[in-house]
């Protein structure tokens, strides 16, 4: 059931209505609701998967009351290790078995032997990515006297399940969440508008701006050999709108309707695009992944203390497992290892990246050193995201190998001028750039509408609706799947 469907609005109607409809007197009502509607909007997806889902919200609710009730370390940390190894198992079968059987084949090859090994043809489980972390935050916590364990079922199940973000996150805390959870929610009319309000953006972003964008990078990879390094440049400027449109817009989606419901999940997208430099980026992208990797990986490794050398080894690990979080592929593991090295010189230089300032906070306009601060990291990010796009490492080595070679200049830019003129046109770059000025006016908000809900006048924040609802059905035509349901 996909956020950008029919289905899943009739899906909302129903159960936002019968949500606060009903008697809500008792808390246990509300929770009960929202876990059905829950498991009722996983199985959509492929409901032989469920089982699934409740076996890994019941190893992780039992083994927390396990570690809780443990009266010597040993006990504890066998408890978590257990937690850990069963999740990290069913990860390791369902997303890499055949990604580290394959490799092993192809290691064997370079020597002269070949082998036939058994491989799965099993589809990976939608959200098994996302709702393991959430289990193994929540042991771990526990494990280290943060958190209590949450003798409730329902509560604990709808943690770890609560439908708008099961699929593609944010990954949540049950610091964050639980609390929420344990507590009844009044009908809130302030949050249903502004939840709606981001539904209405998310929308915009996944199917005006990423669907559009997808299919010009798509023509564009699909197709490298034909194309020169400015051509295959722009593809990847497509690509870099295209995931964030993508994942953003569902992150919108997802917090908004969560806010119809009066909860509120953590913010995902802070808009990276407008960074100053990579690491500001990788604060500002997929928030609750790096904040995990940072305080579960990053952390324990040591962190940023001891010497240059402890420093470069604990970024490079957490960016060599970012990119083996996202897929089975060699192509996400050097996008980690790419992203590792623009951070390098910032650590090697001790630059101080510890602003956390809006830019141009207060301003119309970047100055022009922000300015080119941004641009360059963007050019930064979009040079990496042609792995993170790319179906083979020696693709991506081809397209980077084209962009940095005489090829950018020689026949690119009556190449690409042709391309526009007669397969993409000018339409994608108009919602572009209307899509960078609304982010950019709204970069001080939590979402880029919040700003025109709040600070414009009613006539102009009706019409400004109106218009991207009419974009939404302009452009909608086919659904498509989000990008991070992969993960």
């Amino acid at each position: 059931m996909l956020f950008n469907s029919i289905n899943f609005v009739v899906f909302l109607i129903f159960i936002y209505t019968m949500y606060w409809l009903v008697d809500m007197k008792k808390l246990v009502v509300q929770n009960t609701l929202l876990l059905l509607a829950s498991y009722f909007f996983y199985a959509c997806w492929d409901w032989r998967f469920l089982f699934l889902l409740i076996f890994s919200i019941s190893l992780d609710y039992f083994s927390g009351i396990k570690i809780e009730n443990a009266t010597t370390k040993e006990a504890k940390k066998s408890w978590l290790w257990i937690s850990i190894i069963i999740n990290l198992g069913f990860l390791g079968v369902f997303k890499y078995y055949n990604f580290f059987v394959d490799s092993f084949q192809d290691l064997l090859s370079s020597f002269g032997f070949e082998i036939h090994p058994w491989t799965i043809s099993v589809v990976l489980p939608v959200g098994i990515s996302f709702y393991t972390f959430h289990g193994l935050s929540y042991v771990i916590d526990i494990y280290n006297d943060k958190i209590k364990a949450e003798k409730n079922i329902v509560d604990y199940s709808l943690f770890v399940s609560f439908f708008p973000l099961l699929v593609a996150g944010p990954i949540e805390r049950a610091t964050h969440l639980l609390p929420q959870i344990k507590v009844k929610r009044a009908f809130d009319y302030t949050k249903t508008i502004d939840g709606l309000r981001q539904i209405l953006w998310g929308l915009f972003k996944k199917v005006v701006i990423a669907d559009q964008c997808a299919k010009h990078a798509n023509l564009i990879f699909d197709h490298y050999p034909d194309y020169s390094g400015l051509t295959l440049f722009a593809g990847g400027v497509f690509f870099a709108f295209q995931i964030y449109g993508d994942f953003s817009g569902y992150s919108d989606i997802a917090l908004g309707t969560a806010r119809l419901f009066g909860v509120e999940l953590l913010q995902n997208f802070s808009f990276p695009y407008f960074s100053r430099n990579i690491s500001e980026f990788w604060r500002r992208w997929h928030i609750s992944l790096s904040s995990w990797f940072r305080d579960y990986v990053y952390i324990p490794l040591g962190g940023g203390r001891g010497g240059l050398y402890i420093k470069l080894r604990n970024t490079m690990i957490i960016f060599l497992v970012s990119g083996f979080w996202h897929g089975a592929n060699w192509t996400f593991i050097i996008w980690g290892l790419v992203n590792a090295l623009y951070i390098f010189p910032l650590i090697i230089l001790n630059v101080d990246v510890s602003d956390r300032n809006i830019v141009a906070k207060g301003k119309v306009l970047p100055s022009f050193s922000d300015l080119v601060k941004i641009l360059f990291t963007f050019c930064l990010v979009v040079l990496a995201w042609i792995f993170f796009r790319s179906s083979s490492v020696e693709m991506a080595f081809e397209i980077v190998k084209k962009i940095f070679s005489s090829s950018i200049l020689y026949s690119s830019f009556i190449e690409l001028y042709n391309l526009i003129n007669y397969e993409i046109g000018l339409t994608v770059f108009a919602l572009l750039l209307f899509f960078i000025l609304v982010e950019w006016s709204g970069r001080e908000s939590k979402f880029a509408l919040q700003h025109i809900g709040l600070k414009r006048g009613f006539y102009f924040r009706i019409g400004f609706y109106y218009l991207l609802l009419i974009l939404i059905f302009i452009f909608g035509g086919q659904t498509e799947e989000f990008i991070y349901f992969q993960f």
